[in-house]
């Protein structure tokens, strides 16, 4: 299960900004899906029931996003920092 996680960058940074940019390999690709469908389903959640279902969505929308920011930042050729137009 291991090999699946290749021990590179998964992220390009950003030309412009901070932070990451596209996705640089499929285990990249996959971990952005897998939010954008978690997010996704979070929304649904959220509409479902009464006022439960939108706190239990922001309850569980924080930790993940955290959690994916974190794996993200460190997955980015060259980390998150402040770029003015250069290519790595």
């Amino acid at each position: 299960m291991t090999g699946l996680f290749e021990p590179g960058e998964w992220y390009l940074p950003k030309v412009y900004g901070y932070g990451a940019g596209w996705p640089l390999t499929w285990q990249g690709w996959a971990l952005l899906l897998a939010y954008i469908a978690f997010l996704a389903s979070l929304g649904l959640f959220a509409e479902w029931g009464s006022g439960l279902g939108a706190g239990v969505a922001f309850a569980l929308f924080v930790p993940v996003t955290w959690l994916f920011a974190i794996v993200v930042k460190r997955k980015t050729r060259g980390g998150w920092r402040w770029r003015w137009g250069e290519w790595e």
